[in-house]
């Protein structure tokens, strides 16, 4: 592949998603541009309501842009396909499947030609890796949150995909769990540093995951407002993190950003949260916009 072609592995260009809404058309997002290099972590955040999981609907193929292109490896996005793959806020794995199951499904997809036993141990290689080798054959009922979401993230990486879609991954999970799936994510992603875009509300871990963070103004009609490039090398040890006097200004330009854009009563609540050093139970401190505002995402 050409450096051209590296440095704008991914294209959003001009992305509107216009719905019918009661009194009219509204744009959730309007004149939405991005380029994404291959193999870089970008994480997308902003207030709820602004249009985070619109565009990554649209990346993923799964909602159509009513203005604009995408374009992924060179090909135009027009629709679903298993060089994304995508880690939903909720798994959505089929519970009449066992774990290993819910992973090989996909796989015979990318995979037509490959024996039962290959893709069998591609499936438990992966699973493996996120930590379920022991739980090959239960079944989804019978695993917890944080056990579903594992299975999720082996289900993505084992597509081997182009791109990697994470909306909230982490989003329901307690602060311990949470980091724990973090870090799982983090060494699956180093093997072999797959383009990935994911959506978040808590700008600790897109300080602790990514390259750069692009942060969305308010919607309707939102758009890129500001990227910040993060500058810490990999691997990263969120523990050294957070003593870094950099990471706490990072922080800072993320939270500001928030605050500005934040509406009516909610940048009381961001200011308020700002003060925080950190979290009790990880460690880390913590901003979550989730709550800033009770309109949900689109």
């Amino acid at each position: 592949m050409n450096p051209a072609a590296i440095d704008r592995y991914l294209e959003l260009w001009r992305i509107t998603k216009t719905y019918q809404g009661a009194a009219g058309p509204v744009s959730v997002v309007k004149d939405f541009n991005l380029t994404v290099k291959q193999g870089e972590f970008i994480s997308l955040i902003g207030h709820s309501g602004c249009g985070k999981s619109t565009v990554l609907s649209m990346v993923a193929g799964l909602s159509e842009p009513s203005k604009g292109g995408l374009v992924l490896a060179g090909r135009e996005i027009t629709g679903p396909g298993p060089d994304r793959g995508v880690v939903f806020q909720s798994p959505s794995l089929l519970p009449w499947l066992t774990a290993l199951q819910n992973v090989t499904l996909g796989i015979r997809q990318v995979k037509p030609t490959a024996s039962r036993k290959e893709i069998d141990e591609i499936g438990a290689h992966y699973l493996t890796l996120v930590g379920l080798g022991d739980a090959l054959h239960t079944r989804p009922p019978e695993l917890s949150q944080g056990m579903r979401q594992r299975v999720g993230l082996a289900r993505a990486f084992a597509l081997n995909p182009k791109m990697l879609l994470l909306d909230e991954p982490f989003g329901m999970l307690d602060s311990l769990t949470r980091m724990e799936l973090q870090q799982i994510l983090i060494d699956l992603w180093l093997e072999d540093q797959k383009t990935a875009l994911m959506v978040t509300h808590d700008v600790d871990e897109a300080l602790l995951l990514s390259d750069r963070v692009v942060m969305m103004t308010n919607g309707p009609e939102a758009r890129v407002g500001e990227i910040l490039e993060v500058p810490f090398a990999r691997p990263r040890d969120r523990f050294a993190l957070i003593e870094d006097p950099q990471f706490e200004a990072l922080r800072d330009q993320l939270v500001g950003f928030l605050e500005d854009h934040a509406v009516g009563h909610a940048a009381e609540r961001v200011a308020q949260q700002r003060s925080e050093k950190t979290d009790s139970e990880s460690g880390l401190p913590t901003v979550t916009p989730a709550e800033l505002v009770t309109v949900e995402d689109a």
